[in-house]
């Protein structure tokens, strides 16, 4: 399947590297030719760390990297298949989506990787909403095996099965969600974040005491360094975004230590500081 890969970031280019490991020709789309050679670079250090494990073989780096192909003009995507991992804002997918639409058939499939966005507010104002449909990957998406396949109000029921087909093909386990806010487990993880935050925000502890309480618990990371990971600003956009959708339901309040970190610049392992020092 012809694949287009709309973002350049830590998910973006975790999700080009899936689908081109798996075999399908991949687009990877970024504005900035700089954003598209770092996704590159990103891309290629997580095979070499698969190469250093034994996972991956140095055929099967060339024969992903092979798969994909650089874009950075929208126009001249042309695909079977679009995941868009672009900012967590509604206008700016459907305005994607909708200039996609422009230049690709009725019959190419629009798949976002929303975190927290119901797939129905998008596909309502796209051409052929029926074809819009989520398919939401994990950070990181090369290694995290759970994939969330969401229906909005306007999806056809094929296209579920058929993009769990998809996500199977790439050694993944596609589980089919509610179109609802956060779908299962970001609702679920909100939790998880926002109390570990008002936990510091009270000063009960402070973030490495919290994050080694969680591990010992049996958790594979605390709240910060996950946060730190997936990035600071993504997780606040993520948080920001459920906290409208739910009108302001406290329990989904976003920090206000995590937004000072996000104005900072302070976005996690990617710039170096976040709620630790990586420098």
């Amino acid at each position: 399947m012809d694949v287009a890969v709309i973002g350049t970031g830590v998910m973006g280019s975790g999700i080009a590297q899936v689908c081109a490991m798996a075999g399908h020709k991949v687009q990877l789309f970024d504005l900035s030719g700089e954003a598209l050679a770092r996704g590159i670079r990103t891309i290629g250090k997580n095979l070499d760390k698969g190469i250093d494990r034994g996972k991956v073989t140095e055929e099967q780096k060339a024969a992903c990297l092979g798969n994909i192909d650089q874009v950075s003009n929208l126009n001249e995507i042309r695909a079977e298949l679009v995941i868009e991992a672009v900012v967590e804002r509604l206008d700016v997918k459907i305005q994607l989506f909708n200039n996609l639409s422009d230049n690709n058939s009725g019959d190419c499939i629009l798949a976002t990787n929303t975190s927290s966005i119901p797939i129905t507010q998008i596909a309502a104002q796209v051409p052929h909403p029926e074809r819009v449909i989520g398919i939401h990957f994990f950070n990181p998406a090369h290694i995290m095996k759970l994939v969330e396949i969401v229906s909005g109000a306007h999806t056809d029921p094929a296209l579920a099965a058929k993009a769990a087909d998809f996500v199977s093909g790439l050694g993944k386990v596609p589980i089919h969600a509610a179109d609802a806010p956060g779908f299962i487990v970001n609702r679920v993880a909100r939790n998880f974040y926002v109390e570990g935050l008002k936990v510091l925000e009270e000063q009960v502890a402070d973030v490495e005491m919290i994050d080694d309480l969680m591990q010992a618990s049996g958790f594979k990371m605390g709240p910060f360094r996950l946060m730190d990971l997936i990035g600071v600003e993504t997780n606040y956009s993520v948080t920001t975004s459920m906290f409208e959708l739910f009108k302001q339901d406290s329990k989904f309040r976003p920090s206000r230590i995590q937004k000072q970190k996000v104005d900072a610049g302070h976005h996690g392992r990617k710039t170096g500081k976040g709620f630790y020092d990586y420098s």
